[in-house]
């Protein structure tokens, strides 16, 4: 789980990072220099909710430790601050996904601003609007409770008792993917998949079925209706965490 806890990752803790480092401390926030390695990124991103790569002159990381650190962030749901030289900027924009970068801070840096960039983040990060979106439907009050519960430390978790509500809610809300029940009473998972499609506003809102029929019959009535995907409801926690990480990374 993340912490209000940011990384300073560089090749040696320069005058530069111990600057930056004690800014961000000075304004209540935690930060820890971490060395550019494999091993030590490794040790310390656990319970981090963002990185700052700080590069020195003539600086990079190894090509091996900046895919470790694209990975890390795309796993975790984490972004980075990159400070650095302009030239040595672009080099790390090219090789790391846009979206993974929050923003940069060419030398000299703002330390003002940089520590008013970093505070806002992490507080953003505190109050969970970082975390993926997901809304459960689901007319059963008890499976709705029990898989909120296994989610809502990793993702901000939405509830919907009925196809009805869940089109209402998301009238005022955004969701980044729908848990929808297939066999609902009154409007059916295919009628709400089929309402939210033939809206511009949801249709392209990745949709994945929970389903209580396993057998083949079911399964195949359940995939030709195209969702992204389908669960068993007798899925256990760690292997529905694990499939929706899978997915949201191969959703980027």
């Amino acid at each position: 789980m993340t912490q209000n806890r940011m990384l300073v990752v560089g090749e040696k803790e320069s005058f530069i990072a111990r600057v930056l480092i004690s800014k961000v401390q000075s304004a209540g926030s935690k930060c820890d220099f971490v060395p550019c390695t494999v091993d030590d990124i490794n040790a310390n991103i656990g319970d981090a909710s963002l990185v700052t790569l700080c590069l020195g002159d003539e600086e990079r990381p190894q090509e091996d430790v900046l895919h470790f650190i694209t990975e890390n962030l795309e796993d975790r749901d984490l972004q980075m601050i990159v400070v650095g030289e302009r030239i040595d900027i672009e080099y790390i924009t090219k090789h790391v996904p846009q979206e993974l970068i929050y923003k940069t801070f060419p030398r000299p840096v703002d330390n003002v601003e940089f520590t008013k960039t970093v505070t806002e983040y992490l507080a953003k990060a505190e109050a969970g609007e970082f975390k993926k979106s997901i809304l459960i439907v689901d007319d059963d009050p008890r499976y709705l409770k029990l898989v909120r519960e296994w989610l809502k430390e990793t993702y901000k978790v939405s509830m919907a008792n009925s196809g009805l509500q869940a089109i209402k809610w998301l009238g005022r809300n955004k969701a980044d993917l729908i848990l929808l029940d297939h066999e609902m009473p009154v409007t059916t998972g295919p009628q709400v998949l089929e309402m939210l499609r033939s809206d511009p506003e949801t249709e392209s809102i990745p949709v994945i079925f929970l389903t209580g029929k396993g057998d083949k019959e079911s399964v195949m009535a359940v995939v030709s209706l195209r969702p992204e995907g389908y669960f068993l409801k007798t899925i256990q926690k760690e292997e529905l965490l694990e499939k929706l990480k899978e997915f949201f990374i191969m959703h980027q």
